[in-house]
Order: structure tokens, then sequence, then C-alpha cells
């Protein structure tokens, strides 16, 4: 496919993932992990799964003028996402989420300060691109009437929504062409009993959703659809599922670029997804088409095979590069590669 470009707006943290735990945390007591993660987080999840796949992508997020903020800029400069519309500031710290990773699941703590620069902001006036990827949890509604005048296509997930909040979450999907949330935000957001029923009831609001549902698969209904389109999930060892939805977007997002069919956009999803699972980390753990390449070649379910037969023209015109960074135990300099943060 020839090069589009899809932006993305939010919050990028550092993620910091335990897994290999001697046993579960628990009050009083030290528990031991033997391997440790360290990755851009947040909104970069999306965003260096869609440059790994080999789409331009620009990100608008604020950075904390802090070592971790240096590691963060650095980092997404080295997968070659456009910082041109992102900002480094000084006077709060960047956010942090700490993810323990036990049994294929995960639970997290997070600290985050507000920005002292409103992210919405750093979309430019006059600006185009073929995508834009956006966060339903905080977007007001002016922001959200202006978003296609900036791209035909626009993408959305959610953060975790309770009650409180999902009348007004539901007044938003009017403005987005396709909602992507997980089966516990779709049925906590639809306040329906299966999945299949929260994703025709969130399609009546207006866009395409696409409900991620782990090891059952994902479904997409559009609107007015008598039936949602379905794809029966990879089998994988999951060992740290931090990030997968936003592989999985950022899969789909491609796979929607490319102009494939439905059921293989959510193939191709499911697979991006499954193959992020298999390493710790979220948005280092992204695959790269090498990954996909090497998954395909293994498979040896037939039927499982013939479904992803598309592929055999994917990989074929698929763009080369490096091998992936993956998370490490650390963080390097940030004078090492992609230089430092600067103050657009």
């Amino acid at each position: 496919m020839s090069a589009h470009r899809a932006h993305v707006v939010g919050p990028v943290c550092l993620d910091l993932v335990f897994s290999g735990l001697t046993s579960p945390p628990h009050l009083g007591a030290e528990v031991w992990a033997s391997s440790l993660g360290v990755s851009p987080g947040g909104v970069a999840n999306v965003a260096v799964a869609l440059a790994r796949l080999g789409l331009d992508v620009t990100l608008s997020a604020v950075f904390a003028d802090d070592a971790f903020g240096h590691y963060l800029w650095s980092s997404l400069q080295d997968e070659g996402v456009d910082l041109a519309y992102s900002v480094s500031a000084g006077g709060w710290s960047t956010p942090v989420t700490s993810s323990v990773a036990l049994d294929g699941e995960r639970s997290m703590v997070t600290y985050a300060e507000a920005p002292p620069v409103n992210v919405l902001d750093l979309l430019p006036t006059g600006y185009h691109t073929d995508a834009l990827v956006i966060s339903l949890a905080d977007a007001d509604a002016a922001w959200l009437s202006i978003l296609h005048q900036v791209a035909p296509l626009v993408f959305a997930d959610v953060a975790w929504e309770d009650d409180e909040h999902s009348k007004a979450l539901l007044s938003r999907l009017a403005a987005v062409d396709v909602f992507m949330p997980n089966a516990a935000e779709a049925l906590a957001c639809s306040r329906c009993a299966t999945v299949p029923e929260a994703a025709a009831r969130l399609s009546n609001f207006g866009p395409l959703v696409v409900v991620k549902n782990g090891e059952s698969g994902s479904l997409a209904m559009c609107p007015g659809a008598l039936m949602a389109t379905e794809a029966r999930a990879v089998p994988v060892q999951a060992l740290d599922t931090t990030g997968a939805g936003d592989v999985f977007d950022a899969g789909f997002i491609y796979a929607t670029l490319a102009g494939w069919p439905m059921v293989e956009r959510l193939r191709f999803a499911n697979l991006c997804g499954a193959e992020s699972v298999k390493l710790i980390g979220g948005s280092l753990a992204a695959p790269c088409w090498r990954d996909l390449a090497a998954s395909y070649s293994t498979m040896t379910d037939p039927a499982l095979r013939r479904s992803y037969q598309f592929l055999d023209t994917a990989l074929a015109d698929a763009p080369a590069r490096r091998p992936c960074q993956r998370s490490v135990p650390g963080i390097k300099p940030p004078y090492v590669r992609g230089g430092t943060a600067s103050k657009s």
C-alpha cells in the first residue's frame, strides 16, 4: 500500500511493566520480578504500531522536560514518529504507569499531573491528514466538531468510562467514523448484556463500532446493519497484554486505509494484537512486518491459514525495516539516539 498519513492526539506516559513475579503482589510483602520492560505508553502505543506498519505518523502530545520526557521523545523519534506538532514543557513531571503482568493479564497504577499545555490545542489550523486517532474520554464538543476538516476518517478509542460519564461519551460518538472500545468498555458504555448488543446500540449513534474481545476475537457493527462481522482470535500464549488493544487499533486503522474488506481488517488487527502480547511492554512490543510474516508462516491450522491468505500480497508489498527495538529494564540517555527534546 502507498504510504498514508495518520495523526495521533493524546497523552504519552512512561510504561514500567514487571513480569515473571514469584507471587501476586500483596500488602506487607516484597515481590520480585524476573523481568522489567520500559517503553513509551499511552497514545505512543498506537503511534509506534502504525509507524512499524509503514504509515507516516505524526503525534500531538505534551512531553515533560525531564529525563523520562527526553527518553520518550527520543524513543518516538527512533521509531520514525514525527513530533513536529508535539511540545516539551517544563513545570510538570512525566506521567508514569507501572504494570504487573501476571497470568496473561495486568494490573496498573498510574501517576499523572495535568500538563501545562492542552493537547487538544496542538492540532494546527489548516492541517490535513488521511486519518486522525483520538480518545473520546476528554474530548469536548467544539474540538470534535472540527475534526473532519482535518481528516476524512476519525478513529476513536476510550479510556475506561464509568456510569457517570457514559452519557457524555455517547453524545460524542456522532463526531467519529470508527469507535474501537474493548468488550468491557462497550458493555459499560451501552449498558447492554452482550457484546453484539452493545456494538449494535453504539453504532446507532453513528460510527462503525469495532469491539476487541480478547480470546473471543473481535467484531464490527456498521450503522444500520442487521448483523456484525466477526473474526476469531489468533491463538497465542499471552505474556503481557499491556497496549494490545492499541496495537489492535493500529492494525485496523492500517487495513482500513489500505481498503481491505471488513473481515480482513478484523483478522489483521487480531494478528497485530496477538503478536504484541508475546512480549513484555506496550508500544515496543508492537510487531514489525517480519514478525507478522513469521507468525503467518507458522500457522498450522488449515482454516486459520486460509483466512490469512490475504497477507501474501500485503507481505510482498510491506516496507523493509530494521529489527524492532524491544523493551529493556532501563532507559538510555536522550543523546544516544534521536537527540534531546526540543521546545516547539
